[in-house]
């Protein structure tokens, strides 16, 4: 049986000052814990200091701490990344029709009067040869700042019945027309 691979580079490890290792932490490092204080009544889960150079663990993030540095969730609102709701489930909303667009039938929904078309599908007919994967078109859409909508779950249930999404996906999102000439647009001129 072969040996598994090391994580971590043969180098010893030099422990700063300020951090200590316990054998049952099993070889984790973890901060000393903070000096009591009298004062202190208010019990945060957010540490109140973290150890220095780089973070083994970014707590204040996990936690959703407000601690001011870049990348921690803003104080008191969703972080940046978070995935906007899914379409209200109305049957207006869950109505779909096959449009055609740049010569091919895709699934599209009609949402507060706008068309949306199923972006999965899109990207198998239009855009599935011009880039790495549907990860790198949702790299693209943030970069554009396009958020697709989420989809409902009976839409996504009428979308696998249609076959415009494999079985087993129980997620989808969509997107206008015009974001995604926007979008077509990008793929086609990155080359």
């Amino acid at each position: 049986m072969a040996a598994p691979a090391a994580l971590v580079s043969p180098a010893p490890l030099v422990l700063p000052p300020s951090m200590s290792t316990s054998p049952a932490t099993s070889g984790l490092l973890l901060p000393p814990p903070p000096p009591a204080t009298s004062s202190s009544s208010s019990s945060s889960p957010c540490p109140s200091a973290a150890p220095s150079g780089h973070a083994l663990f970014r707590a204040a993030e996990v936690l959703g701490c407000s601690s001011g540095s870049p990348g921690a969730p803003p104080a008191g609102g969703k972080p940046v990344y978070s995935t906007p709701s899914p379409v209200e489930s109305t049957p207006q909303n869950n109505e779909c029709k096959m449009v055609e667009v740049r010569g091919a039938k895709v699934a599209s929904f009609t949402v507060d009067g706008q068309e949306l078309i199923c972006l999965p599908q899109a990207f198998e007919l239009f855009l599935k040869h011009l880039v790495g994967g549907l990860h790198t078109v949702y790299t693209k859409l943030k970069r554009l700042e396009i958020t697709p909508v989420v989809c409902n779950v009976e839409q996504v249930r009428v979308l696998r019945g249609l076959g415009a999404i494999q079985p087993g996906v129980n997620r989808c999102k969509l997107i206008s027309r015009r974001d995604f000439d926007t979008l077509y647009s990008d793929c086609t001129n990155a080359r």
